[in-house]
């Protein structure tokens, strides 16, 4: 199960971090990633952390977050963070994470590759 939580209101420029907290086993291996639906609008990917060669991981984003959004996890407190500033009224939204074991580089946009989703975490930007 995955928890999102982290979101608020805040203005345009400002910041926030969205936490995604995971429960079971095995949490490392799992690539995670955060997508994000605005109103009247299609989910669409914002970011992933997928498991590369031994211990290291791959990140990945969206062409309008990059540079301004970072991903990152802890995994011995089983949470991806997804640390988000220069806000623009456009990154309203509400915010869910997402794990997958069978990500990879071909498909990682694709919401239906994953299979573990959380609740949403609600991100209101305001002028």
């Amino acid at each position: 199960q995955l928890q999102a939580s982290g979101g608020g209101l805040v203005q345009a420029g400002g910041s926030l971090r969205l936490s995604c907290t995971a429960s079971g086993r095995s949490f490392s291996t799992y690539a995670v990633g955060w997508f994000r639906q605005a109103p009247g609008k299609e989910r669409e990917f914002v970011a992933v952390i997928r498991p590369g060669y031994y211990t290291t991981y791959y990140l990945n984003y969206a062409d309008s977050v990059k540079g301004r959004f970072t991903i990152s996890r802890d995994n011995a407190k089983m949470t991806v963070f997804l640390q988000m500033n220069s806000l623009k009224l456009e990154d309203t939204a509400v915010y869910y994470c997402a794990a997958s074991l069978s990500v990879s580089v071909d498909n990682y946009v694709t919401a239906a590759r994953y299979d573990y989703w959380g609740q949403g975490t609600e991100v209101t930007v305001s002028s």
